[in-house]
């Protein structure tokens, strides 16, 4: 990533902040295990960053990839979300992070559903979720 995060904390304030499979994954650019994570709410609501709080993704980009993980075909619009050229494990993949606080989330394929025909691919201990305040009044 060429830009600075807005959020800087040292890797001790991390290790504080979050909880270890979260530290891992985030922050040393890990991955939890396929299916390893509890299901996802249903509900309108949108994915923030675990790091920072930062808006991600919308339930309504959501949807079941049967990849083990949460997949999401878009970004929320002007989302931090970043990309960026990721060569370990001898593949080569689109490593996402969050571009506000440099949290690794995941990749992102190009195998996804229309619109986009991606598949961002994101750790569930990456995501914390909110429920929309007004879904009745969601499109």
């Amino acid at each position: 990533m060429s830009n600075t995060p807005k959020v800087n904390k040292s890797d001790a304030e991390w290790k504080e902040a979050l909880d270890p499979d979260a530290y891992r994954v985030t922050r040393e650019q890990g991955t939890e295990r396929a299916y390893s994570h509890p299901g996802f709410p249903k509900e309108p609501g949108t994915f923030h960053c675990v790091c920072c709080g930062a808006e991600l993704f919308t339930q309504d980009t959501k949807y079941e990839s049967h990849c083990g993980w949460p997949a999401f075909y878009a970004a929320k619009d002007d989302a931090p979300v970043g990309e960026s050229h990721d060569t370990t494990h001898g593949m080569t993949r689109t490593e996402v992070h969050c571009d506000d606080c440099g949290a690794h989330l995941g990749h992102v394929f190009p195998d996804g559903p229309k619109p986009t025909g991606r598949r961002y691919c994101i750790n569930g201990v990456a995501l914390l979720f909110e429920p929309s305040d007004n879904a009745s009044q969601d499109d």
